[in-house]
């Protein structure tokens, strides 16, 4: 029972502040798995390989095998942060390579694995840049063109 009207003032100072705090740890762990989201780089390392005869090269080549985590996203909506890597030269690019890594340290250049790189096709032109961009586009599985990457970013559009 509340007998006085200093002890309903108290209670609604006590509701407010409760309503904050929910809010306020509401808001900090939707931004933070927000951020582990756009991060998918440490989950396209979970691949495996399996070393197949190719009839038509005549030797081993390896093949990506994809566990689950990764099967999960293939055809999904992602965010990736990386770093453009021309292959047409330093212009507006429709379609290009996006590496985990900078130019100097990316998969071409020896400095880290085929997980690290992924194509992509994008709706409208990037324009090339060695700073660090973010793209969101829809994540595909290549485990089978031996011509393309494993990994493919299509409809692909900058992040503001």
């Amino acid at each position: 029972m509340i007998t006085s009207s200093k002890e309903a003032r108290d209670l609604r100072i006590i509701d407010h502040k409760h309503i904050i705090i929910f809010f306020s740890l509401w808001f900090c762990l939707g931004n933070i798995s927000r951020l582990e989201a756009q991060n998918i780089w440490p989950s396209l390392s979970q691949v495996t390989y399996k070393k197949v005869k190719d009839e038509l090269l005549g030797f081993d080549v390896d093949y990506p095998i994809f566990g689950p985590e990764l099967k999960a996203m293939d055809g999904k909506l992602v965010r990736v942060k990386g770093y453009i890597i021309p292959t047409d030269g330093y212009k507006s690019h429709k379609e290009f390579v996006f590496s985990a890594y900078p130019y100097k340290n990316c998969y071409f250049c020896g400095g880290a694995g085929p997980e690290t790189v992924m194509e992509v096709q994008s709706r409208k032109g990037i324009p090339f840049t060695s700073e660090k961009i973010e793209l969101q586009g829809i994540l595909r599985l290549n485990s089978f063109d031996l011509n393309r990457l494993m990994f493919l970013l299509t409809d692909a559009e900058p992040v503001p």
